[in-house]
C-alpha cells in the first residue's frame, strides 16, 4: 500500500463522502474512486457499503482505517526528524478538521507573499486530538480549537466564535431561536473515542457526562444527527447540510479559536507564523 493512497482512504473514512473528500485532497473526485477501488482490490474486500445517501465503513474498513492513522503518523514523525536533520527551512503545521475557516486562506496568502522562503506542510487532523500531533512531535504549530489540557503548551487565542446545537431541520427544537444545555439533557450526544482529551470532550458534552455514538470527523458527528438524531455541537456560520439546522446555545462557552506550540519551543519560524494567523483570523 503506498502511503498516498492510505491519505486518499482516511480522507473518504473521515468525510464518508466522496466528493467532499476529493475537494479536501484537492483532486477530482474519478482518480479518487478509482484509488479506493484499486485498494479494495489490492486488500480483496470492501473498505465502504456504498449507497445513494453516502458510504459507510465496513467492518474491514474499520480496522484498516485505524492502521492507516497509525502508519501515516508514523511516517509523519519520519519525515518531521529527517527535515530537522537536515535543517531545512519548514514548517509543519497542523490543522483541526474542517479546513474551511476563511481565517486559514487569508493567513496562507499573507505569510506565503511575507515569507516565500519557507515551506509550509499542512497536517490535517481529526476531531480526536485537539492539538493534532503538537505533542507527539509530528507538528511545529496547530491551528486548532480550545479548551484542551494546555499543560507544557503555548496558546495564542484568535477569534472567539459562539456555538449552536445542530438538529436535523425536522426536530421541534430547530424552529427556537435559541435554546440552553438544560433542554437538550434527555438527549443522546457525539461522543470521542476512548482516550480523547477528557478537557476537550466535556467541552463538546457541554460540561457533564453523556451517552452517544462514538465519531472522530466533522462529518461523521453531522451524520449522527442526520440518521440517529444525536445532539451535534457546531460554531456558528459553519455550512451545513439543508438537512440540517442550528440553533445558538446561548449558555454554551463560545469556542476559542488558538494557534498552540510546545513550550519553550525555539524554533525561529513559529513565532512570525503565529503573528501573522493573529493578524489574519482578526480581519
Amino acid at each position: 500500500m503506498e502511503l498516498r493512497t492510505l491519505r486518499y482512504f482516511v480522507a473518504v473514512a473521515q468525510e464518508l463522502h466522496f466528493g467532499r473528500a476529493a475537494a479536501r485532497l484537492h483532486m477530482s473526485q474519478p482518480p479518487l474512486s478509482r484509488a479506493i477501488k484499486q485498494l479494495e482490490a489490492d486488500i480483496g474486500a470492501l473498505l465502504f457499503a456504498r449507497s445513494p445517501t453516502g458510504v459507510t465503513l465496513t467492518a474491514v474498513g474499520a480496522v484498516l482505517l485505524d492502521e492507516a492513522r497509525a502508519l501515516l503518523d508514523h511516517a509523519d514523525r519520519v519525515r518531521v526528524r529527517v527535515s530537522a536533520a537536515a535543517g531545512l527551512a519548514t514548517l509543519t503545521v497542523g490543522i483541526l478538521g474542517d479546513g474551511t475557516d476563511p481565517g486559514v486562506g487569508r493567513l496562507a496568502a499573507t505569510y506565503r507573499r511575507n515569507h516565500p522562503g519557507i515551506d509550509i506542510r499542512v497536517r490535517d487532523t481529526d476531531l480526536t486530538d485537539p492539538t493534532c500531533g503538537l505533542r507527539a512531535g509530528l507538528v511545529d504549530v496547530a491551528l486548532t480549537r480550545a479548551p484542551f489540557d494546555e499543560r507544557a503548551l503555548t496558546v495564542r487565542v484568535l477569534r472567539t466564535d459562539p456555538v449552536g446545537v445542530v438538529l436535523r431541520a425536522d426536530d421541534p427544537l430547530a424552529r427556537r431561536a435559541e435554546l440552553r444545555l438544560p433542554e437538550l439533557s434527555d438527549r443522546r450526544w457525539f461522543q470521542f473515542p476512548q482516550g480523547t482529551d477528557p478537557v476537550w470532550q466535556s467541552y463538546w458534552n457541554g460540561g457533564r457526562p453523556r451517552e452517544g455514538p462514538v465519531v472522530r470527523a466533522v462529518q461523521e458527528c453531522l451524520q449522527a444527527v442526520l440518521w440517529n438524531g444525536t445532539v451535534g455541537l457546531a460554531p456558528l456560520g459553519h455550512d451545513l447540510p439543508g438537512e440540517l439546522a442550528v440553533v445558538p446555545l446561548i449558555d454554551m462557552p463560545p469556542s476559542r479559536v488558538v494557534a498552540v506550540w510546545n513550550e519553550g519551543d525555539a524554533n525561529p519560524l513559529i513565532r512570525p507564523f503565529v503573528e501573522s494567523a493573529t493578524t489574519a483570523y482578526r480581519r
